[in-house]
Protein backbone atom coordinates (compact mmCIF):
# COMPACT_ATOMS: atom_id res chain seq x y z
CA UNK A 1 0.00 0.00 0.00
CA UNK A 2 2.55 2.43 1.13
CA UNK A 3 4.38 1.72 -2.16
CA UNK A 4 1.72 2.52 -4.29
CA UNK A 5 1.42 5.86 -2.27
CA UNK A 6 4.83 6.32 -2.88
CA UNK A 7 4.90 5.56 -6.85
CA UNK A 8 1.27 7.81 -7.37
CA UNK A 9 3.15 11.29 -5.15
CA UNK A 10 6.55 10.33 -7.72
CA UNK A 11 4.21 10.35 -11.12
CA UNK A 12 1.98 13.38 -9.95
CA UNK A 13 5.58 15.40 -9.18
CA UNK A 14 6.72 13.88 -12.78
CA UNK A 15 3.88 15.05 -14.75
CA UNK A 16 3.72 18.86 -12.80
CA UNK A 17 7.06 19.43 -13.92
CA UNK A 18 6.50 18.22 -17.03
CA UNK A 19 3.32 20.41 -17.29
CA UNK A 20 6.10 23.38 -16.22
CA UNK A 21 8.18 22.91 -18.89
CA UNK A 22 5.39 23.01 -21.29
CA UNK A 23 4.74 26.80 -21.47
CA UNK A 24 6.71 29.59 -22.05
CA UNK A 25 7.69 31.58 -18.63
CA UNK A 26 5.14 33.36 -17.29
CA UNK A 27 5.87 36.73 -15.14
CA UNK A 28 6.93 35.40 -12.02
CA UNK A 29 9.60 35.95 -8.91
CA UNK A 30 12.58 33.47 -9.84
CA UNK A 31 12.31 31.04 -6.90
CA UNK A 32 15.29 29.89 -5.15
CA UNK A 33 16.13 26.04 -6.42
CA UNK A 34 14.10 26.72 -9.30
CA UNK A 35 15.68 28.27 -12.13
CA UNK A 36 14.64 26.03 -15.31
CA UNK A 37 11.88 27.40 -14.94
CA UNK A 38 12.96 31.29 -14.83
CA UNK A 39 11.39 34.47 -13.89
CA UNK A 40 12.84 37.95 -12.43
CA UNK A 41 14.95 38.84 -9.77
CA UNK A 42 16.38 42.60 -8.94
CA UNK A 43 19.16 43.43 -6.23
CA UNK A 44 19.17 46.29 -4.81
CA UNK A 45 22.86 48.01 -5.15
CA UNK A 46 22.19 51.46 -3.21
CA UNK A 47 19.34 53.82 -3.11
CA UNK A 48 17.72 54.09 -6.37
CA UNK A 49 19.98 51.72 -8.01
CA UNK A 50 18.96 48.27 -9.12
CA UNK A 51 20.20 45.66 -11.23
CA UNK A 52 17.27 43.58 -12.51
CA UNK A 53 17.35 40.98 -14.21
CA UNK A 54 14.49 38.02 -15.80
CA UNK A 55 15.50 34.48 -17.33
CA UNK A 56 13.51 32.80 -19.31
CA UNK A 57 12.56 28.98 -20.20
CA UNK A 58 12.88 27.61 -23.40
CA UNK A 59 9.89 28.43 -24.54
CA UNK A 60 10.02 32.44 -24.22
CA UNK A 61 10.89 34.37 -27.15
CA UNK A 62 14.28 37.10 -26.81
CA UNK A 63 11.27 39.79 -27.42
CA UNK A 64 9.05 38.58 -24.06
CA UNK A 65 12.13 38.24 -21.79
CA UNK A 66 12.91 41.90 -22.55
CA UNK A 67 9.52 43.13 -22.06
CA UNK A 68 9.05 41.52 -19.00
CA UNK A 69 12.59 43.38 -17.95
CA UNK A 70 10.85 46.51 -18.58
CA UNK A 71 7.72 46.05 -16.89
CA UNK A 72 9.93 44.41 -13.78
CA UNK A 73 11.84 47.66 -13.93
CA UNK A 74 8.55 50.19 -14.28
CA UNK A 75 7.22 48.05 -11.31
CA UNK A 76 10.28 48.31 -8.37
CA UNK A 77 10.32 51.83 -9.83
CA UNK A 78 7.07 52.88 -8.79
CA UNK A 79 6.94 50.33 -5.57
CA UNK A 80 10.05 52.59 -4.55
CA UNK A 81 7.99 56.17 -4.85
CA UNK A 82 9.89 57.26 -7.95
CA UNK A 83 8.36 58.23 -11.42
CA UNK A 84 10.77 57.45 -13.26
CA UNK A 85 13.53 54.66 -14.69
CA UNK A 86 16.97 55.18 -16.66
CA UNK A 87 18.48 52.23 -18.25
CA UNK A 88 22.42 52.66 -17.62
CA UNK A 89 23.04 49.32 -19.02
CA UNK A 90 21.37 46.87 -20.68
CA UNK A 91 22.48 43.24 -22.14
CA UNK A 92 20.74 40.24 -23.52
CA UNK A 93 21.83 37.00 -23.44
CA UNK A 94 21.38 33.91 -25.55
CA UNK A 95 22.32 30.47 -24.09
CA UNK A 96 22.32 27.62 -27.11
CA UNK A 97 22.66 23.76 -26.07
CA UNK A 98 22.81 20.91 -28.63
CA UNK A 99 21.76 17.67 -27.75
CA UNK A 100 22.39 14.92 -29.45
CA UNK A 101 20.34 11.53 -28.36
CA UNK A 102 21.02 8.41 -30.19
CA UNK A 103 18.14 6.31 -31.39
CA UNK A 104 16.57 3.66 -28.77
CA UNK A 105 16.94 1.21 -31.77
CA UNK A 106 20.76 1.62 -31.31
CA UNK A 107 21.33 1.53 -27.55
CA UNK A 108 23.61 -1.08 -26.56
CA UNK A 109 20.74 -3.87 -25.14
CA UNK A 110 19.02 -6.92 -26.84
CA UNK A 111 16.59 -6.33 -29.50
CA UNK A 112 15.03 -8.34 -32.34
CA UNK A 113 17.26 -7.72 -36.05
CA UNK A 114 18.32 -10.04 -38.75
CA UNK A 115 21.42 -9.92 -40.71
CA UNK A 116 20.63 -11.25 -44.42
CA UNK A 117 23.61 -11.60 -47.99
CA UNK A 118 21.59 -9.30 -50.10
CA UNK A 119 22.64 -8.08 -53.58
CA UNK A 120 24.74 -5.31 -52.14
CA UNK A 121 26.38 -7.18 -49.34
CA UNK A 122 25.45 -7.78 -45.69
CA UNK A 123 22.22 -6.14 -44.36
CA UNK A 124 20.75 -5.66 -41.27
CA UNK A 125 16.72 -5.42 -40.60
CA UNK A 126 15.38 -4.24 -37.41
CA UNK A 127 11.61 -4.29 -36.77
CA UNK A 128 11.13 -1.84 -34.82
CA UNK A 129 12.62 0.67 -37.82
CA UNK A 130 10.35 -0.68 -40.20
CA UNK A 131 13.47 -1.47 -42.47
CA UNK A 132 17.03 -2.42 -43.57
CA UNK A 133 19.13 -0.03 -41.52
CA UNK A 134 22.77 0.13 -41.48
CA UNK A 135 23.05 2.77 -38.77
CA UNK A 136 20.37 3.70 -36.58
CA UNK A 137 19.32 8.05 -36.88
CA UNK A 138 20.31 10.59 -34.19
CA UNK A 139 18.14 12.94 -32.35
CA UNK A 140 19.47 16.06 -32.68
CA UNK A 141 17.86 19.22 -30.38
CA UNK A 142 19.00 23.20 -30.02
CA UNK A 143 17.42 25.07 -27.27
CA UNK A 144 18.06 28.78 -26.77
CA UNK A 145 17.27 30.14 -23.69
CA UNK A 146 17.41 34.14 -23.14
CA UNK A 147 18.16 35.84 -20.08
CA UNK A 148 17.88 39.92 -20.43
CA UNK A 149 19.11 42.12 -17.42
CA UNK A 150 19.76 45.98 -17.12
CA UNK A 151 21.13 48.16 -14.42
CA UNK A 152 18.92 51.13 -14.19
CA UNK A 153 18.62 54.58 -11.77
CA UNK A 154 15.18 55.68 -10.81
CA UNK A 155 14.49 59.13 -11.07
CA UNK A 156 11.50 61.14 -9.72
CA UNK A 157 9.43 64.20 -11.85
CA UNK A 158 8.49 64.16 -15.31
CA UNK A 159 10.88 62.26 -18.00
CA UNK A 160 13.46 64.45 -19.31
CA UNK A 161 12.45 65.67 -22.55
CA UNK A 162 14.07 63.45 -25.56
CA UNK A 163 16.19 61.15 -23.81
CA UNK A 164 15.78 57.69 -25.34
CA UNK A 165 17.17 56.20 -22.28
CA UNK A 166 14.72 56.83 -19.33
CA UNK A 167 10.96 55.74 -19.01
CA UNK A 168 8.26 56.72 -17.40
CA UNK A 169 7.26 53.98 -14.89
CA UNK A 170 3.35 54.69 -15.55
CA UNK A 171 3.65 54.61 -18.90
CA UNK A 172 5.22 51.41 -19.31
CA UNK A 173 3.23 49.48 -16.96
CA UNK A 174 0.00 50.79 -18.93
CA UNK A 175 1.41 50.24 -22.29
CA UNK A 176 3.16 46.71 -21.23
CA UNK A 177 0.27 45.36 -18.89
CA UNK A 178 -1.82 43.64 -21.21
CA UNK A 179 0.86 41.70 -22.70
CA UNK A 180 2.13 40.58 -19.30
CA UNK A 181 1.22 37.00 -18.85
CA UNK A 182 0.99 35.90 -15.46
CA UNK A 183 1.56 32.04 -13.81
CA UNK A 184 -2.18 30.50 -14.05
CA UNK A 185 -2.51 29.33 -10.56
CA UNK A 186 -2.05 32.85 -9.17
CA UNK A 187 -0.04 31.82 -6.26
CA UNK A 188 2.82 33.80 -7.35
CA UNK A 189 2.68 38.02 -6.63
CA UNK A 190 5.00 40.27 -7.44
CA UNK A 191 7.16 40.98 -5.07
CA UNK A 192 8.42 44.77 -3.98
CA UNK A 193 12.23 45.09 -3.41
CA UNK A 194 13.25 47.60 -0.81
Amino acid sequence: MRLKRLALIASLAAAAGLAACTTATPYQPLLEGASGRGGYSDVRIEPGRYRVTFTGNSLTSRETVELYLAYRAAELTLANGYDTFTLVSRDTDRKTTTRVEPNPASLPHWRPYWRYYGPYGWRFYDPWLDGPFDRAPTDVSTIERFTASAEIVLGKGPKPAGDTETFDARAVIENLGPRIQRPEDGRMKPKSSG
